[in-house]
């Protein structure tokens, strides 16, 4: 079975284009979802965050009406319960060796466009395990922790990879609005990438190679399942 590396911000708030701060972390859905379909297969996930500080969910992502029901809410906030002495420790991305692991999955929520597009030792990790062509799935706005990658010429490691993110439509008609400070899909599209959405709100995995990427929430066990496929 695989080592998978489950990159999760560490972020808490972000700063909106009003200069605001707007709470935030990870979406609940998307690291129960994956991180349970992937430990289901049989394979060892660590999880790892910048500076190993402990994550933080966003709320709204625990509201029944967020996360598709009450029931739902609740299975997620039991799983996050019980995997939370994993969470309150996880690994520091400075101290983590690429080479110790078969992928790198990034959940979303806000939480990427806060700390993880800009982090170096993130940057540092993808470039090694783009190198060494180990899976790298990100998905919803863990796209964003892509932007952290650059080669030695300092040019975007994935430029004129096909993927797919958390769309304009999805943030502008769902998300965080017009008070949005950046839209991760033009951020992406800037640096060289090739955008493939599909409708918004829909499941949509988009596989270039060992780049597995997923487009929302409802992705993300398309996503795990696609990992757990290209792992073999």
């Amino acid at each position: 079975m695989a080592n998978i590396l489950m990159v999760v911000s560490a972020a808490d708030s972000l700063t909106m284009k009003d200069g605001s701060e707007h709470p935030t972390g990870f979406w609940a859905e998307e690291l129960v979802v994956a991180h349970q379909t992937l430990l289901d297969a049989g394979h060892t996930v660590h999880i790892a965050t910048p500076g190993g500080r402990k994550p933080t969910v966003d709320q709204v992502s625990l509201a029944a009406e967020s996360a598709g029901g009450e029931e739902r809410a609740k299975g997620f906030r039991d799983y996050l319960e019980s995997i939370d002495g994993e969470l309150s420790q996880p690994l520091a991305l400075a101290g983590v060796d690429p080479t110790a692991y078969d992928a790198v999955v990034m959940p979303g929520g806000h939480g990427p466009m806060a700390d993880l597009y800009k982090d170096p030792d993130l940057g540092r990790l993808l470039a090694a395990a783009d190198r060494d062509g180990k899976i790298i799935a990100p998905f919803c706005h863990g796209p964003a922790g892509l932007l952290s990658a650059t080669g030695d010429g300092g040019a975007f490691t994935f430029k004129g990879r096909r993927l797919t993110v958390f769309s304009n439509e999805e943030e502008l008609g769902g998300g965080t609005g017009e008070n949005t400070p950046w839209l991760v899909e033009d951020a992406l599209k800037e640096k060289g990438a090739v955008i493939e959405n599909g409708p918004a709100w829909s499941s949509n995995v988009v596989r270039d190679g060992n780049l597995i990427t997923g487009q929302n929430p409802q992705s993300s066990e398309d996503v795990a399942k696609e990992v757990i496929k290209a792992l073999g």
